[in-house]
C-alpha cells in the first residue's frame, strides 16, 4: 500500500514541478542577478575574458551580472562550487579546458565528470599558445630549438602554467613528435613564467597568445612559435609550430567556454547561448579579444558539445601517451 501511495504521489507531483520549473525559465533572468564564477585570480586572461563578457552579456539580458573569482587547484575549485550550485540560471561557470576537460584524467581527486555534471552553453574564445625563449638561449626559432634539444637531451626547461594544462601537454606533444627531451617546470601563474623567462631564469615558457602578445610586441619577450595550424592573428611574425618538418600538423589551442550547472531548463541555456552569440559578435568584443590573439566562439549549445568531445579524446590520448599525473 505504502508503494502505491509513493507511486501515486509522485505521478501527482511530477506535472506540478514541471510546471513550476517552466515558471521559473519563463521568470529568468528578472528574479535576480546572476553570478558568473571564474576559477582562477583575478587579472589572468580567462578573468579579463569573463569581466569582457560578462558587462555585455548583462547589458543584453538587462541584468546585473556578478562576476565572482573562486581561485584554487587550477580552477577546479571554482568548477566543483559551480557544479554544485542550484541549476536555475543564476550561476554560470566560465571553463577552460584544464579543470573540465583534463583535471579529472589526471588527478584522481578530482571526483567530478564535468561532461555529467556541466551544460555547455557556448565556446567563448580559442587561443593558441606561445613559445617564448629566454634573451639567452641562442636559438631564433622552433627548428633551432629542436636541433639543440636533440644534441642536450634533458637539459633545457620550459615552464608552463601547471602539470596537465594545455600549454604543458603542447609541449609533450611537441617532444613526442619531434623526439626530444625537454624538463618541464611547472609554475602558478603568467606573470611568474614571463618573469623568469625574461630574467633568463628558465630556458623556455608557455604562455596563451592573450598573455604574451603584448610582451612580444613590446619587444620583453621573443617568441619561437604558436601552436595553432596557422599563425596567430595579432602575432603574424611568428611561425606556427607546423611550419617546421618535425611537427608537420601540428594544432593544439586552449579555449574558453560558458557552462550552467547540468538539469538547468534548456529555454534558459538557450536564451544565455543567443545572447551570448550576439554579445561576441559585437565589434568592440570581437576587436579586443583578437587583439589579444583570441578567436571568439560561435555556435549552439550540441555544437560546444561536440567539440568539447573531440578535446577531451585529444587530451585523453596525451595524458596517456606521455603519462602525465597530478599527485
Amino acid at each position: 500500500m505504502s508503494k502505491r501511495l509513493s507511486f501515486l504521489a509522485a505521478a501527482l507531483l511530477a506535472p506540478l514541478l514541471a510546471v513550476s520549473a517552466a515558471c521559473a525559465a519563463a521568470a529568468w533572468p528578472a528574479a535576480k542577478p546572476i553570478t558568473l564564477i571564474v576559477p582562477v585570480s583575478a587579472g589572468g586572461n580567462v578573468d579579463t575574458t569573463a569581466r569582457l563578457v560578462a558587462q555585455r552579456l548583462g547589458e543584453r539580458l538587462n541584468q546585473s551580472i556578478v562576476v565572482e573569482n573562486v581561485a584554487g587547484a587550477g580552477g577546479v575549485v571554482g568548477v566543483g562550487k559551480a557544479i554544485h550550485a542550484q541549476p536555475d540560471g543564476y550561476t554560470v561557470v566560465i571553463g577552460f579546458d584544464g579543470p573540465i576537460s583534463v583535471a579529472h584524467l589526471i588527478n584522481p581527486a578530482v571526483r567530478y565528470d564535468a561532461e555529467q555534471r556541466l551544460a555547455p552553453v557556448g565556446l567563448v574564445t580559442t587561443a593558441p599558445v606561445v613559445m617564448l625563449a629566454r634573451p639567452g638561449l641562442a636559438v631564433n626559432s622552433i627548428e633551432e630549438l629542436l636541433a639543440l634539444a636533440r644534441r642536450e637531451p634533458g637539459k633545457l626547461t620550459y615552464a608552463t602554467s601547471g602539470v596537465g594544462t594545455v600549454l604543458h601537454l603542447a609541449v609533450e606533444v611537441m617532444q613526442e613528435q619531434a623526439g626530444v627531451k625537454l624538463v618541464h617546470v611547472p609554475y602558478r601563474g603568467g606573470a611568474q613564467i614571463a618573469n623568469d623567462v625574461m630574467g633568463d631564469q628558465v630556458d623556455l615558457g608557455m604562455l596563451v597568445t592573450t598573455s604574451a602578445t603584448p610582451l612580444v610586441q613590446q619587444g620583453k619577450l621573443r617568441a619561437l612559435g604558436v601552436t595553432s595550424a596557422a599563425r596567430a592573428s595579432s602575432l603574424p611574425q611568428v611561425p606556427a609550430f607546423g611550419e617546421t618538418a618535425a611537427l608537420k600538423g601540428f594544432d593544439l589551442n586552449t579555449w574558453t567556454g560558458l557552462f550552467v550547472p547540468a538539469g538547468t531548463p534548456p529555454e534558459i541555456i538557450a536564451r544565455l547561448n543567443e545572447a551570448l552569440n550576439a554579445v561576441l559578435q559585437l565589434p568592440e568584443v570581437t576587436a579586443r579579444l583578437k587583439d589579444g590573439g583570441a578567436t571568439p566562439g560561435q555556435g549552439s549549445p550540441a555544437a560546444f558539445a561536440d567539440f568539447l568531445k573531440k578535446e577531451q579524446a585529444t587530451y585523453a590520448r596525451i595524458v596517456a601517451s606521455a603519462r602525465i599525473t597530478q599527485e
